[in-house]
């Protein structure tokens, strides 16, 4: 197995939970400890994490800086945040919080000129566009707004630009444990071919992730689907270290 394997935690108060579909009404808190639960994805043989930070995103600037910090300075694990990105100061605590990559969504959208620019200063192996989708649109401000964005045309534009790392989520699927949208990806793929395709939302099996697999798709973030068991972390991990 060659796709590279991203566990999530998403942080509300300080503690590690999973939404339905993005809607804060439906929380489920999975362990009141990200730090300790980071340490878990660790010890299991992840090297990759990713983290958002819910709170950042609702409030529009980031607030769980000091938990990414702590995660960092707690484990080995090559982290990407976001969640709240808004301001040149934001990305900056990010960065210093020890954040390997960052990702960024709704200011692509609204003020591409800045996302430019942070991809100039910061380089495009460290930033990742956040691409969350609704009905084929773009969605911002943490998922309750949608934008008159495309998708397709949104991606070709920034790959013009230098990004080489996407992270899309169809947010019909987050949470729900329904299966990712293999279709979505491939659709993404025969057209971007030469992106990093990060896939997110719906993975509820390992066959799910085979399936992201065998269309290209180049990571896969998942959440829910350890948090309620669905996977089987030893024969994903397994595979994966063997590159079968």
């Amino acid at each position: 197995m060659t796709i590279e394997l991203v566990p999530a935690i998403d942080i509300i108060d300080g503690q590690c939970v999973r939404l339905t579909k993005g809607d804060y009404g439906q929380k489920k808190i999975y362990n009141p400890d990200p730090v300790a639960q980071a340490k878990e994805f660790e010890r299991l043989g992840f090297s990759r994490l990713h983290v958002v930070d819910l709170d950042g995103a609702k409030s529009k600037h980031v607030v769980n800086d000091d938990v990414l910090k702590s995660i960092v300075s707690s484990t080995a694990l090559t982290v990407d945040f976001g969640g709240g990105i808004k301001t040149d100061a934001d990305i900056r605590k990010v960065i210093d919080a020890g954040a390997a990559m960052v990702t960024v969504g709704s200011v692509a959208v609204t003020q591409p000129e800045l996302f430019g620019r942070w991809l100039a200063e910061y380089g495009a192996n460290r930033m990742i566009l956040g691409a969350d989708v609704r009905n084929g649109k773009i969605s911002i401000n943490g998922w309750y707004q949608d934008s008159e964005e495309d998708l397709i045309p949104f991606l070709k534009r920034y790959r013009e630009q230098g990004v080489v790392n996407v992270l899309c989520t169809d947010i019909s699927k987050d949470g729900t444990l329904q299966g990712p949208a293999v279709e979505l990806y491939r659709r993404i793929i025969s057209q971007l071919p030469d992106i990093r395709l990060i896939a997110s939302g719906g993975v509820s099996s390992n066959d799910d992730i085979r399936r992201l697999e065998a269309v290209g798709v180049h990571s896969v973030v998942f959440g829910k689907a350890y948090y309620e068991g669905k996977i089987n972390v030893a024969e994903l991990n397994n595979i994966h270290q063997s590159g079968q």
